[in-house]
């Protein structure tokens, strides 16, 4: 079983993230789970999700305390919190930033992959230039990292699941997905 936690701030897209992503795995025919944990649930508070992925059902329901990998949205989190927090030794930790990923000081520890999925999400214009909505750019970097689906896959579940803009938040993954 592969387990992944998502940190973010509300309004970011950080659980649409996780369930774009969840949706794309499906398509591959393995079993997944994605859901949230909220805390004050109000614009840029930070916010949890959690995706499992197996080859066959997951019944366990309960949140995940020791993932495989940690993807953080929000950059501002990494000094906020302790994002590897059961984070298993050698997980891959992938960083929204325009920061080497040498810069942070997980390496050694964990392995650190970068992406600036804000600037991806301006460019396409996903939100605004204020509060851009990251969550295809981050799909897409997290898809090409990990390995966890096809690009043709994620494509679709983001044509199913993002009505507002669908082909803008295709390229802005693909895009992603190009740059990881």
């Amino acid at each position: 079983m592969v387990e992944i936690r998502f940190h973010g701030r509300g309004g970011q897209g950080t659980v649409v993230a996780s369930k774009i992503l969840a949706d794309a795995i499906a398509k591959e025919g393995k079993w997944v789970q994605a859901y949230p944990e909220f805390g004050v649930e109000r614009r840029g508070s930070p916010v949890v999700a959690f995706i499992r992925i197996d080859g066959r059902p997951i019944y366990d329901k309960s949140r995940i305390y020791a993932p495989d990998h940690v993807v953080v949205v929000d950059p501002t989190l990494v000094e906020a919190i302790d994002i590897t927090e059961g984070l298993k030794p050698g997980g891959t930790i992938i960083i929204n930033s325009d920061r080497r990923p040498e810069e942070f000081e997980f390496r050694g520890k964990f392995r650190v992959r970068t992406i600036n999925a804000t600037e991806i999400a301006v460019k396409h214009k996903l939100g605004s230039l204020t509060a851009p909505i990251v969550n295809t750019a981050i799909a897409g970097a997290v898809v090409k990292i990990l390995g966890l689906a096809r690009p043709e896959s994620l494509a679709a579940a983001i044509r199913d699941g993002i009505p507002i803009k669908p082909e803008d938040n295709v390229k802005a993954a693909e895009e992603a997905y190009e740059k990881a």
